[in-house]
C-alpha cells in the first residue's frame, strides 16, 4: 500500500511540474505587437527586433506601420497594439490631454532633429516679408517649430510656453512677427511635398528622410542634440509593469542599435540615451 501511494505522489508530483513547464513555456510564447510610423522607426524596429528576439528566446515582435502620427496611440488605446515607438514626450502627453489615452513613455530611443527647409532661399534671413512657412498641424510639433523659430529670432512668442507641461505654442500666442511671416498648418506627412509651392517648410525627421533630405546637410536650421524632443516607447498604463517592457527598452538601447543609427543617417538621427 505504501508503495502504491508513494508511486502516486510521484506521479502527481511529476504532473504538477509538468504543468508549471507548460505555464511557464506559454507565458514566455508572447508576440509583441509595436507600431512604427513608415521610414527611420521602422528601419531601426528591425533591428531591435533582431536583438529582443535573440536576447529573449520566447519573444516575438510584430511590426506594424503606419503613415501618420495620429493612428499609432489610437491603436495602441484601443488594445490592437502592445507598445509603439514614434513619437516624443511633449507629442505624447498632448495626445493624453486632447483625447484621454491612458498611455505611458518610457525609454528614450533617438532624437530626429526638426529643420526647417526651402527650395527657393539658402538661409532664413533670406526668406522675404509675408512669406509662406508650412507647418505640423498637430499641436506638439507645431510648438516645437515655433520654438525654434524664436531660438533664431525670427518670432517671440508669448511667456509661458512649455511643451513638457502640455502647454504648446500656435500661430495666435505669437507677440512678435517683424517679417509678417504667414504659418500654413499641415499634416506633417504632407509637409515635404509643399517646397515647391510655399517658401519654407518644417519637416520632422522621418518624413525628411523619406523625401530625400537630410537635416544638417539641406536645411536652413535645424534642432541640435539638446532638444528635450527625444522620441520614446508607449504602452498602456496598465501595461507598464510588463515584465517584457524594460527587455524591450534594453533591446533598443543596445550598442547594435545604436551602430546602426550611427552608419544609417551620418547624424540626421541620433540616438537619445
Amino acid at each position: 500500500m505504501a508503495r502504491f501511494f508513494n508511486r502516486l505522489l510521484t506521479g502527481v508530483l511529476l504532473a504538477s511540474i509538468a504543468v508549471g513547464v507548460a505555464t511557464t513555456a506559454v507565458a514566455q510564447d508572447k508576440t509583441l505587437k509595436v507600431g512604427v510610423t513608415s521610414g527611420p522607426h521602422a528601419q531601426i524596429f528591425e533591428v531591435v527586433k533582431r536583438v529582443f528576439e535573440r536576447s529573449y528566446p520566447g519573444y516575438k515582435i510584430q511590426i506594424v506601420e503606419f503613415n501618420d502620427y495620429i493612428q499609432p496611440d489610437a491603436a495602441l488605446d484601443a488594445g490592437e497594439l502592445d507598445a509603439n515607438s514614434f513619437q516624443h514626450r511633449p507629442f505624447l502627453n498632448a495626445q493624453i490631454k486632447t483625447r484621454g489615452y491612458k498611455l505611458y513613455g518610457t525609454g528614450r530611443t533617438f532624437i530626429g532633429p526638426m529643420a526647417i527647409y526651402s527650395k527657393k532661399y539658402r538661409s532664413l534671413s533670406d526668406i522675404p516679408v509675408g512669406a509662406k512657412i508650412g507647418i505640423p498641424n498637430d499641436p506638439a510639433n507645431e510648438s516645437r517649430v515655433l520654438l525654434l523659430l524664436q531660438k533664431h529670432g525670427v518670432i517671440k512668442l508669448r511667456a509661458g510656453i512649455d511643451p513638457l507641461t502640455g502647454v504648446n505654442a500656435t500661430p495666435i500666442d505669437i507677440v512678435e512677427n517683424t517679417k509678417k511671416w504667414k504659418f500654413i498648418e499641415i499634416d506633417a506627412a504632407q509637409l515635404p511635398r509643399t517646397l515647391d509651392d510655399l517658401d519654407a517648410s518644417a519637416v520632422n525627421a522621418d518624413y525628411a528622410a523619406k523625401a530625400g533630405l537630410h537635416p544638417v546637410r539641406d536645411s536652413l536650421v535645424v534642432e541640435n542634440g539638446e532638444s528635450p524632443y527625444a522620441c520614446l516607447i508607449a504602452v498602456r498604463e496598465k501595461d507598464k509593469e510588463q515584465v517584457w517592457l524594460p527587455k524591450l527598452v534594453k533591446a533598443y538601447q543596445s550598442d547594435e542599435v545604436k551602430k546602426f543609427i550611427d552608419s544609417e543617417f551620418k547624424g540626421g538621427i541620433l540616438a537619445a540615451w
